[in-house]
């Protein structure tokens, strides 16, 4: 039947029941829909193999009567390869002034996509992701982050209150800190980041984060006024970086702790009070910051399965074996200096 297109099998197993089997011909046609003429030619092309039943290519042998011709493609390629940063309707409208062109903008644009001669937008806006550089030693960068606590682990009396969940995260070591809050706030940002600065032990180089007013100023607001979270930062001698906007993946693996923030915690979680939610954030952080992690890299560089504490742990020894040497070459260079 017209529209109906048949494999190789199916054709060879129709004409079996109709020469081998002795089926009657219009049976044949009712069970596999097909028309007797069918029939009829696939046994002229049959020569005992499935192979000769193969479906040979739709493509006409003739060109379409209303394709380009010619002297329209020839006029196409002139004027995209002179001006590539020409418009598609400017780029129609020099063609039907100059060369008489008469086809509609769809049918111009379908061309030039179809043939290649000027990528499509999607190709033009493809995003290729540049190489990330993740420091190898702890305290270099960190990544905070505000995670919303959902609703519905909320069952107190405050069910309806919005409660805010902020992240810290050690690049090198993917150590967490999480910390809840009753308000995302320039307030509570400094506060956490004292709290973070007190659970790692360290000062770290770099804070990144996005650009959320409770991280920084809007650029058409306030230009004039400092954050409070510059303030600290600057008061601290540490870096605070800004990702692009509206790019969360620069600030990727605070983002993707996140998300087994909402896996392993908090699709489970119930709680009744602050209190309760914070002494169970805190037990999650422990947790996650002792179970095993698949990004990271031993001495040799080769990803090994341990926990963030294990990897830093395995910094700290490096960070004293490089201590002990460099006193060690001091303590040499002074005597031969004495000498």
């Amino acid at each position: 039947m017209r529209g109906i297109k048949y494999t190789a099998r199916e054709k060879e197993k129709a004409l079996k029941m109709w020469l081998v089997e002795k089926v009657d011909v219009m049976k044949v046609t009712r069970i596999f829909k097909c028309t007797e003429r069918s029939l009829w030619r696939w046994k002229a092309k049959y020569d005992g193999t499935t192979e000769s039943l193969q479906n040979g290519s739709c493509r006409p042998l003739t060109p379409h009567p209303n394709a380009h011709t010619q002297d329209e493609r020839e006029h196409i390629v002139e004027i995209l390869k002179e001006r590539p940063d020409i418009t598609y309707a400017e780029a129609l409208g020099e063609l039907r002034t100059k060369y008489g062109y008469s086809r509609t903008y769809f049918g111009f644009y379908q061309y030039v996509v179809k043939n290649g001669l000027r990528p499509s937008k999607e190709e033009r806006n493809h995003y290729v992701p540049q190489p990330y550089f993740t420091p190898e030693m702890l305290g270099l960068k960190w990544q905070m982050d505000v995670k919303y606590v959902p609703l519905i682990c909320n069952i107190g009396e405050f069910a309806e209150e919005r409660l805010y969940q902020y992240t810290m995260i050690d690049e090198a070591t993917r150590e967490r800190f999480l910390y809840p809050y009753k308000e995302k706030s320039s307030a509570s940002t400094v506060d956490f980041v004292k709290r973070a600065i007190l659970y790692f032990g360290y000062v770290p180089e770099t804070i990144q984060t996005d650009n959320g007013t409770e991280f920084t100023n809007p650029k058409h607001t306030n230009e004039g006024k400092v954050h409070a979270l510059d303030k600290l930062l600057k008061r601290l001698h540490i870096d605070h970086k800004l990702i692009r906007p509206y790019t969360p993946r620069h600030n990727g693996k605070v983002e993707r702790s996140h998300r087994s923030d909402s896996e392993g915690f908090y699709k489970t979680l119930r709680f009744k009070t602050f209190e309760e939610l914070r002494e169970k954030m805190r037990e999650w952080n422990v947790r996650y910051n002792n179970r095993p992690h698949s990004q990271l890299l031993d001495r040799n560089g080769k990803r090994k399965w341990w926990s963030p504490i294990q990897k830093r742990n395995d910094l700290l020894e490096i960070l004293k074996e490089n201590r002990e040497e460099e006193t060690e070459y001091k303590v040499r260079f002074i005597k031969q200096k004495a000498a």
